[in-house]
C-alpha cells in the first residue's frame, strides 16, 4: 500500500511511541499528584511535551505526501494519534490502558469550558467576557444590555474601586440574570504587584532618547527622580536589563545602580510626547526579581472574592510555587476556580509545570494576557509565543481566554482596523474572549459574536509543522 518510505515511518513513529512511554513513568509521581478528573489530560500534556521535544518536520511533510494525519491539530489526542498512524502503516499497535482518543480529548476540553465559564450561548463561539468600568456599579440598564448582546462572563479587576463597588457591579449582574433568565460567570482579577511610576508632585517628566533617569525608590523629590511604587525592586536591577515604561513606548538600560537607586538611559521613546506621566506601568523584562505573586492587597481581597466570584484571576505569576501559593490560600473554596494568567517570560518558559500544578484542582483556566506579555516578550515574538501557549494549553485539555486589545479601536473609537478584525478572528481558537472597558462594549460583542461565528469553522484547517519548542525541551530534557 505504502512505499519503501513505510519502514522510516514506522520507526520514527515507534520511537516517539516508546518516548511517550517512558516519559508516563519517569514522571509517574507528577502524574499521580494531579487531580483524578485531571489524569488523562495530564497524560496527553506530557505526550505532547516528548512529541515538541523532537524537530519533525521532515516526518511530518513524509506523513502528508502519503496521505497520513501530519500530527498537526492532534493536541489534544496527540498519543493516540501516533498509534493511529501505525496502525494505517500495519505496524503492531499496543495501545495503552488509559489513552486520550480524539473524541475523548474533545469531551474533555468542552466538559472543562462549560465548568469554568457555563453552557454557551451559541455552539461554536467562544464565550465573552466583559472587563466593567465603574460605571456599570449604577447602571443596571447597561448590564442587563451586556447580557442579551451576549456576555457570558463579567470580569471585575480588583486592582480598582473597592468592595462596595464590586458589590454594585455583582447585584446588577445577578438581577440582570434573575431578569433574562441567562447565564454569567463573575471572574475577579487580583490586582497583583502593580509597578507603576511616581512622578514628582504627580506632574509629567520631561525625557529624551540619551538622556538620564534616576528611577528612585524613595518618594520623588527633585525633578530628576522617577518613583516607582513597589519596594524593593530598585536593588534587584542589574546594568544592562531593560525597563520598560508606559506599555513599551518608553525604552530605557540600567546603567548603573547604587543603594536605592537606578540611573536609567533613555534609548527609546515611540510617542509624539516625550514625556513620563504618573501611575504608568513599568517592566523589567530582562531582570529576575524577587517578587511575591500574591500580595498582602490581593490576601485582603480573597474573602470578598470567595463569597462573591464563581472565578478569580491571578496575575504575575511565574512557576509553579507561585500557583501553590494561592492554591493554599483558597483551598475552603473548592468551587472558586483559579484562572493563571501568563504574562511574564517566566510564565512562559515555566508554563508545563505551572499547568501540571494547576491540574492539582479539579477545574482551572489560563489567560492569554497579551497586553504585558508582549512588552515582556517583545511585540514581535508574540505571535509564536501566543500560539505555543494555545497548543500546549489544548494538549492539557485546559480553557484558554484570549485577552486584552481585542477590538480595541472599535471600543475607543467606534470604528474597527483591518488587522484588529484579523486577530479577532484568530480567538476563534480560545475557550473565552475578553473585552476591556471602552465606550462602544455593546457593538464590540456583536461584531465578535459575528467575526467569531463566520471564522469558528476555519481554524481547524491550518496546517502547522513542528520544530522544537524550548518549553518542552526545558520540561523533558533533551
Amino acid at each position: 500500500m505504502f512505499s519503501d518510505d513505510s519502514t522510516i515511518l514506522i520507526n520514527e513513529l515507534e520511537k516517539i511511541n516508546h518516548a511517550m512511554g517512558e516519559a508516563e513513568q519517569n514522571f509517574q509521581t507528577l502524574l499521580l499528584r494531579v487531580h483524578p478528573a485531571q489524569r488523562l489530560s495530564a497524560k496527553n500534556l506530557l505526550d505532547y511535551l516528548v512529541l515538541r521535544n523532537r524537530d519533525i518536520r521532515d516526518l511530518q511533510d513524509t506523513l502528508h505526501a502519503h496521505g497520513l494525519s501530519s500530527l498537526a491539530s492532534s493536541e489534544s489526542h496527540i498519543r493516540s494519534q501516533v498509534l493511529a498512524i501505525l496502525g494505517l502503516l500495519g505496524a503492531p499497535v499496543d495501545a495503552p490502558d488509559e489513552l486520550c482518543t480524539y473524541e475523548t480529548g474533545i469531551k474533555q476540553i468542552k466538559e472543562k469550558t462549560t465548568a469554568l465559564f457555563g453552557t454557551r450561548l451559541l455552539e461554536g463561539i467562544p464565550h465573552i467576557m466583559v472587563t466593567f468600568d465603574s460605571s456599570f456599579g449604577c447602571n443596571y440598564a447597561t448590564v442587563k444590555s451586556l447580557l442579551q448582546s451576549g456576555m457570558t462572563v463579567a470580569r471585575i479587576n480588583c486592582a480598582h474601586d473597592d468592595e462596595s463597588m464590586w458589590l454594585q457591579m455583582i447585584r446588577n449582574i445577578r438581577k440582570a440574570q434573575e431578569k433574562t433568565g441567562l447565564p454569567c460567570r463573575i471572574y475577579m482579577d487580583l490586582a497583583g504587584p502593580k509597578i507603576r511610576t511616581r512622578t514628582p508632585h504627580h506632574k509629567k517628566m520631561k525625557i529624551k532618547v540619551g538622556g538620564t533617569i534616576l528611577l528612585c525608590e524613595d518618594e520623588p523629590a527633585d525633578e530628576k527622580c522617577l518613583g516607582i511604587t513597589l519596594p524593593g525592586i530598585v536593588n534587584q536591577l542589574k546594568p544592562g536589563e531593560r525597563a520598560l515604561f508606559d506599555d513599551g513606548v518608553i525604552e530605557t538600560l540600567v546603567d548603573q545602580v547604587s543603594e536605592g537607586v537606578a540611573k536609567l538611559v533613555v534609548t527609546r521613546i515611540s510617542s509624539k510626547k516625550p514625556v513620563i506621566k504618573p501611575g504608568k506601568g513599568i517592566n523589567f523584562p530582562d531582570s529576575i526579581l524577587t517578587i511575591s505573586s500574591l500580595t498582602d492587597f490581593d490576601r485582603a481581597s480573597l474573602p470578598f472574592i470567595k463569597k462573591y466570584g464563581d472565578l478569580v484571576g491571578y496575575s504575575y505569576l511565574r512557576n509553579a510555587k507561585d500557583v501553590i501559593e494561592l492554591q493554599e490560600a483558597i483551598h475552603d473554596q473548592p468551587e472558586l476556580s483559579v484562572i493563571l494568567k501568563i504574562e511574564t517570560p517566566d510564565a512562559v518558559k515555566n508554563l508545563p509545570e505551572i499547568l501540571f500544578q494547576g491540574m492539582q484542582d479539579e477545574q482551572f483556566g489560563v489567560m492569554i494576557a497579551r497586553g504585558d506579555l508582549a512588552v515582556e516578550v517583545g511585540f514581535e515574538r508574540m505571535s509564536e509565543v501566543q500560539e505555543e501557549i494555545l497548543w500546549i494549553c489544548e494538549a492539557g485539555h485546559v480553557p484558554v481566554i484570549y485577552a486584552t486589545q481585542v477590538l480595541e479601536n472599535l471600543n475607543k473609537a467606534g470604528l474597527a482596523t483591518r488587522s484588529e478584525v484579523i486577530d479577532a478572528a484568530h480567538a476563534a481558537m480560545a475557550e473565552c474572549v475578553m473585552i476591556n472597558k471602552g465606550t462602544h462594549t455593546i457593538e464590540v460583542i456583536e461584531t465578535l459574536r459575528d467575526i467569531l461565528l463566520r471564522s469558528g469553522g476555519h481554524h481547524l484547517k491550518k496546517r502547522f509543522t513542528f520544530r522544537p519548542l524550548q518549553i518542552a525541551s526545558r520540561f523533558v530534557g533533551g
